[in-house]
């Protein structure tokens, strides 16, 4: 079996998901663990997880990693610190014990298990946000830097406008919808001002925590609430943004088809988000052609490891 068993990781700022393939691309073994978000929980802990979702597949499959023609793993924040990239592109050697193995950002598994690696765009709104294309060899990426000031349209970010407009509702800023009894049940707190230590107190809610208050927004947009509705709006537009800088990035002609599809948590809004993420794409370009997903990120990951078995990287901008 040498040769023709593919491994994939999907890292992200909640989960990390692993798929074993085999050469028709059938899935042998899968894991889930935690996150490999490096700024949070350091190189050892991306280590670790790394090691025991490996060992995890490996285990299902009743396989030796010495039986893999190649593995691919997708890291949340790889490619974002030239101090750390290579300390991150070296830790899956001394897990596999071989160097048949490629590391770049997760923005990789998403496009590569949406659209079968096959040429075009692929927008993930997940903790974070991100746009990642190919076109004949060509790579490109958009968005992406980080929650502090960017990640436009991902969960973390339509749960921080939702927080904002709790905010704004309890202070008399807006008026009170029913997002704010909504977020108010969802955090459990008693007083409005409660909400500090959740966000800056010794036990504040992690990143992953506050982009899963993105479902509580959600609940209040089902509900009625004009202002969560406009917050999901907001987000298709954005990560609209995102596609059209990628379409331009990467040389697609005025008329070319475009094809486009999506991955991370934040669509599990449904049509919520889907919605107005298709508007702003008609009206920035009537060339994309919005696809479902055809496989989840890590199976995506897998298939990448395959096609970088037999075919040269793709060149990055």
């Amino acid at each position: 079996m040498t040769g023709d068993l593919f491994l994939g990781a999907d890292g992200g700022g909640t989960k990390t998901r692993f798929a074993l393939i085999d050469g028709e691309g059938r899935l042998l073994a899968q894991a889930r663990l935690g996150t490999t978000y490096h700024p949070h929980v350091g190189l050892d802990g991306v280590r670790e997880i790394l090691a025991g979702g490996v060992e995890q597949v490996l285990r299902e499959a009743d396989v030796q990693a010495a039986n893999l023609g190649f593995a691919f793993f997708g890291l949340p924040a790889h490619g974002e610190d030239s101090r750390v990239t290579p300390l991150l592109d070296a830790i899956p050697a001394a897990i596999l014990g071989h160097d048949r193995y490629a590391c770049d950002n997760d923005m990789v598994c998403g496009w590569a298990g949406s659209l079968g690696c096959a040429d075009g765009i692929n927008i993930v709104a997940g903790t974070g946000s991100i746009g990642y294309g190919q076109r004949q060899g060509l790579a490109a990426r958009a968005g992406g830097w980080g929650e502090a000031f960017s990640d436009e349209g991902s969960a973390y970010w339509i749960a921080m406008q939702g927080l904002n407009a709790y905010s704004r509702m309890s202070d008399g800023r807006r008026p009170k919808g029913p997002l704010h009894d909504i977020l108010k049940r969802a955090l459990g707190i008693e007083h409005d001002l409660d909400l500090c230590a959740r966000v800056y107190g010794s036990q504040a809610f992690t990143r992953a925590g506050i982009a899963e208050l993105s479902l509580t927004v959600a609940e209040a947009a089902r509900s009625g609430d004009t202002t969560a509705t406009a917050i999901f709006q907001m987000a298709g537009q954005e990560l609209a943004r995102i596609a059209e800088a990628l379409r331009t990035a990467l040389h697609f002609d005025a008329e070319e088809t475009v094809p486009l599809s999506w991955s991370g948590g934040a669509f599990s809004a449904g049509d919520l988000l889907l919605g107005p993420f298709r508007d702003a794409l008609r009206m920035a370009s009537p060339t994309f052609d919005l696809r479902s997903p055809l496989y989840d990120p890590h199976h995506g990951a897998a298939l990448y490891a395959a096609r970088l078995a037999r075919l040269p990287i793709a060149r990055h901008r």
